[in-house]
């Protein structure tokens, strides 16, 4: 066809086909029936709806920055993706943008409507928007729609239909076209341009000049993508005429083998997604991947998972996937994965249950049917192209496929069947079969005992002739049957492990073995043959029988790998590896090093079919495990050879408090030398981190530590975020870092900050409290010098008054002392006065007894003249010597003085006007003598005696109320007192 009138006929008939898609529908199914099929393995798809990410629904361009986060021109502003975080950074007039790039300078260029400009984290990682509209001339302030963004030597350039603007630092610069600018891309360190009317110009010294084409070609077609094949051959996609090679300066039309898939279709975009494959995105017929031959590896459509045939933009990762910005949503294609999914059906409906390969033929069962396919001699079976056929008479779940003596045999929920290439011929359809057993495990045994619903069937066979002979006595299902040494082992989903003699089939004596017989429990028992041992696996690890003590005991051999784990499958690969299922995990215990290695496929859990997984482990390229829809094909030794560098990135920082606050907003790549001070109201902080490995999304776990908080670092965990409440002040650095599942772990990602202290915990704070603390000293010294002088002076006084307390005591003592000497000396004083009484009587009376004698003798010398006068004479003569009362008074007085401490001498010294008939009153009144006493001495009546005192009283100048007694008693106290 010559190429003109290709290129004009397509032109020509556009509106019609625009006009008329159900053409384009029935084209599209033609050419699916025309081109071949898709391989058997997919890789999965995951998609992300605008419900996930929360903007727009068209997605028209994608770019990945050094960090590996993923930038989206959305419709509702620019969209980013680290792997788990969307985030939407809106334009200033809120409009669509249409394009996205990422500069040499790490900033993110964009373009909208009426808009251009870049967004950078300023210093705290927050993307913030730089206009570069007022760059722009007054002239050319409107700038329509920016279609696309280029980074070329350093400059950014922006693509509008009226103009081409060169960013270059704080400068615009712009170039009109001919007619109107229509595509702008770089290729081959070329910077390449196209006009609507002149076609394909390139910048060259600051110019666009037309690219010399030598072969004729219509100017006007649309090209939306040009990619660098290589160093002289440029692939050019364009809208509606299909793909063209640029080589030599010569256009010619890019060759597919088979034919053109594109006809009568729209190619919106294409990639390279590595050296030799290209993918392609359309506007009906979702993604085709073609390789640099024209073969078409893969058509990818809504029935292979994408969410819609519309694909506007593609981009392939740093670890060559591809992402795809459709009319509605985002969808990932794990191209360069490892584990691909087999649908075997058209509708994708099927459970997988069984698979095996037989005879060049790959054989799949499914809850719905068995599937056929054959196959080649490629190592990776998943790449293997063509359409799985059902095999005939296998309607309804196949359980399982054995490979018994080089016969493929069939358990089905029918019965047992006999498969031979597409049709499967019965051999015992009484009920459902579960599996066969050889005896005594040798697959060329004649004899097959097979698992079924009722029990275990015996069958015979010889060359390819198969019989039932019925079923043992042992009703029970039987899915799980190990046989040993004339011994069947039957274990029972939910009663237990049964041990069946198998020496006499009419009547075979049976045990039934449960928690009592030492398993862990009487449910989800499953007993399988693992390095030439039969082994349960149990809800607590491996069990295996003691024959001696004839009970089950967790296995010595296998308990340091599995440990207590939920095992739900087991089997042996041919290089010793046990693959299994732990819950709802697949792994593998890797036995190719020192040491067993338990592997782990995350991006599988959840997807497996629960009570009946399925592993087929052909070898190490083609492992087979039953899923939910179909089958996963897993290539292990891709998987554990596709080790690529795992990042982890602190997304976001936010302290929260009296105000929240983000402090990170995750697009810095690293924190600089600035360390954020927070203060102590806002000491909670939500960190946020991810890690952009986009395939092994799954795979990551993460562990975290903030040096000056925890202990140590956390567990591994999937989760993506981490709080701290209340802190206390002082320095912190969060680390954070990721693993995969193979055992890769990231570099530590580290993220400072202070929390300050509370105002009365600063330093100004200390300071003050220091001479608050100094004054507080001062005045405590001064209150404590007051207080001590105050207690001294209390103490001085107290003191005194205890000197003044013990002197009035030992007054008192003296005084007592005294009073008590003075007791005694009264009592001998009144001892003394009563003997000075009784002397005063006794001479009292003497002297009125001389007396009487005297007058006696006086009267009888007057009446008688007998008695010698001499005599007489004599006797009165000593009368009168015996009556000198005068001299016995001065004898009383020195005895009174003596007594009474001199009282009469000094009484008469203080009162000289005394008589001695007064010194005499006063001596017998300090004796206490009574009136009556006194007049007897003083010989005078009473009233003399009264008469007395009362000229006593006055010459002492004593008033009446004065007892003379006391008087005179306390004058002689007075008088010792002074005296002492």
């Amino acid at each position: 066809m010559n190429l003109i009138v290709f290129f004009c006929g397509i032109v020509k008939n556009t509106r019609l086909y625009m006009g008329k898609k159900w053409l384009l529908f029935f084209g599209l199914i033609s050419f699916g029936c025309a081109y071949g099929q898709n391989p058997i393995g997919l890789p999965n798809i995951i998609s992300y709806s605008r419900n996930d990410y929360n903007a727009g629904l068209q997605n028209r361009g994608i770019a990945q920055d050094k960090n590996g986060i993923l930038y989206f021109a959305n419709s509702e502003g620019l969209l980013s993706f680290d792997g788990t975080y969307w985030k939407l950074y809106p334009l200033p007039n809120k409009t669509i943008v249409r394009s996205v790039a990422v500069g040499t300078d790490d900033k993110i260029y964009v373009g909208g409507q009426n808009e251009m400009g870049y967004f950078a984290p300023d210093k705290n990682g927050i993307l913030v928007y730089t206009t570069l509209k007022t760059l722009l001339p007054y002239a050319i302030s409107a700038t329509k729609d920016i279609w696309n963004i280029v980074s070329y030597r350093g400059q950014m350039f922006f693509r509008s239909q009226g103009h081409i603007f060169i960013f270059d630092e704080k400068k615009l610069t712009h170039y009109e076209p001919v007619s109107q600018w229509q595509f702008l891309a770089a290729c081959n360190n070329r910077l390449f341009a196209q006009d609507g009317k002149n076609g394909l110009y390139e910048f060259i010294k600051g110019k666009w000049s037309p690219v010399k084409i030598n072969n004729a070609y219509p100017k006007s077609l649309s090209i939306t993508s040009m990619l660098a094949l290589n160093r002289d051959s440029i692939l050019i996609a364009t809208l509606k005429n299909g793909i063209f090679i640029l080589s030599n300066q010569k256009l010619s039309v890019f060759n597919f083998i088979g034919g053109n898939p594109f006809e009568n279709q729209l190619l919106l975009c294409a990639r390279l997604m590595d050296d030799h494959t290209i993918a392609i995105g359309t506007q009906m017929s979702g993604l085709y991947i073609i390789d640099e031959k024209g073969r078409v590896i893969e058509n990818l459509t809504r029935k292979e998972g994408l969410q819609n045939n519309t694909v506007l933009a593609l981009f392939s990762d740093k670890d060559h996937n591809l992402w795809m910005g459709l009319d509605d949503g985002v969808d990932y294609n794990a191209y360069n994965t490892a584990i691909k999914h087999i649908y075997p059906e058209k509708l994708n409906e099927g459970t997988g249950y069984s698979a095996r390969l037989f005879n060049h033929t790959l054989y799949i069962g499914t809850s719905n049917w068995l599937y056929a396919l054959p196959v080649d001699s490629s190592k990776d079976l998943s790449t293997v192209k063509g359409t799985f056929k059902p095999v005939e008479n296998t309607k309804g779940p196949a359980w399982g496929l054995f490979d018994i003596d080089n016969n493929l045999l069939l358990a089905h929920h029918d019965g047992a069947f006999l498969v031979k290439g597409d049709k499967a011929i019965p051999i015992n359809t009484s009920f459902g079969y579960w599996g066969f057993t050889p005896e005594n495990n040798r697959s060329s045994s004649n004899t097959l005992f097979a698992g079924n619903y009722e029990g275990i069937d015996v069958i015979r066979h010889s060359a390819h002739s198969f019989t039932s002979e019925g079923n043992i006595k042992f009703n029970e299902s039987a899915r799980y049957v190990i046989i040993e040494n004339g011994i069947a082992w039957v274990s029972h989903n939910y009663k237990g492990i049964f041990k069946i003699d198998l020496h006499s089939p009419a009547n075979p004596a049976t045990r039934l073995y449960t928690e009592k017989d030492g398993l862990p429990s009487d449910l989800k028992n499953r007993l399988f043959t693992i390095k030439n041992r039969m082994v349960a696996a149990t809800e607590k690890g491996i069990y295996e029988y003691n024959a001696k003590t004839d009970r089950f005991e967790p296995s010595a051999y296998f308990k340091p790998v599995f440990q207590q784990k939920d095992l739900r499958y087991l089997r042996e690969d041919s290089r010793g590896n046990i693959w299994f299922i732990e819950g709802k995990a697949l792994g593998v215990v890797d036995y190719s090093g020192t040491s067993p290695r338990l592997i782990y496929f995350p991006e599988l859990t959840g997807q497996l079919v629960s009570d009946f997984e399925n592993i087929y482990p052909l070898d190490e390229e083609n492992i087979f495990v039953g899923a939910e829809k179909g089958f996963y094909h897993i290539n292990y030794r891709q998987y554990k050879t596709s080790k690529s560098p795992v990042s982890v990135l602190v997304r976001l920082v936010k302290a929260s408090g009296d105000a929240d606050r983000i402090l990170n907003g995750g697009y810095s790549s690293s924190q600089g030398s600035a360390i954020n001070q927070l203060s102590s109201q806002q000491n909670s902080l939500h960190f946020e981190y991810s890690a952009p490995s986009y395939q092994k999304q799954s795979n990551i776990a993460y562990s975290h530590f903030l040096r000056g908080f925890d202990k140590e670092w956390s567990g591994w965990s999937n989760r993506t975020e981490k709080d701290y409440t209340n802190l206390p002040h002082g320095h912190y650095t969060f680390q954070v870092r990721a693993r995969g599942n193979l055992g890769d772990k990231s570099a530590i990602t580290s993220y400072s900050f202070i929390v300050l202290p509370p105002w009365y915990k600063t330093s100004w704070a200390y300071v003050f409290y220091g001479f608050l603390f100094m004054a507080f000293n001062y005045l405590f010294y001064r209150l404590l010098q007051r207080k001590f002088a105050k207690q001294r002076q209390i103490y001085k006084e107290e003191e005194k008054r205890l000197k003044y307390l013990h002197q009035l005591e030992m007054d008192r003592s003296e005084k007592e002392i005294i009073a008590l000497k003075n007791e005694k000396l009264e009592s001998e004083i009144l001892g003394k006065n009563s003997e000075l009484a009784a002397v005063a009587m006794n001479l009292l009376q003497k002297g009125e007894l001389l007396a009487k004698i005297k007058e006696e003798l006086v009267q009888l010398r007057k009446d008688t003249n007998d008695l010698p006068s001499e005599e007489l004479k004599k006797l009165i003569r000593i009368l009168n010597q015996e009556s000198k009362v005068d001299k016995d008074w001065e004898q009383f007085v020195t005895y009174f003085d003596n007594t009474h401490s001199d009282f009469l001498r000094t009484l008469k010294k203080t009162h000289p006007l005394l008589s001695p008939h007064e010194l005499k009153l006063c001596a017998y009144l300090r004796m206490n003598l009574s009136s009556k006493e006194i007049a007897q001495l003083l010989n005078i009546s009473v009233r003399g005696v009264e008469i007395s005192r009362y000229r006593l009283r006055k010459k002492l100048k004593l008033p009446t109320e004065v007892n003379l007694y006391n008087y005179f008693t306390d004058f002689s106290m007075s008088e010792k007192e002074k005296t002492a």
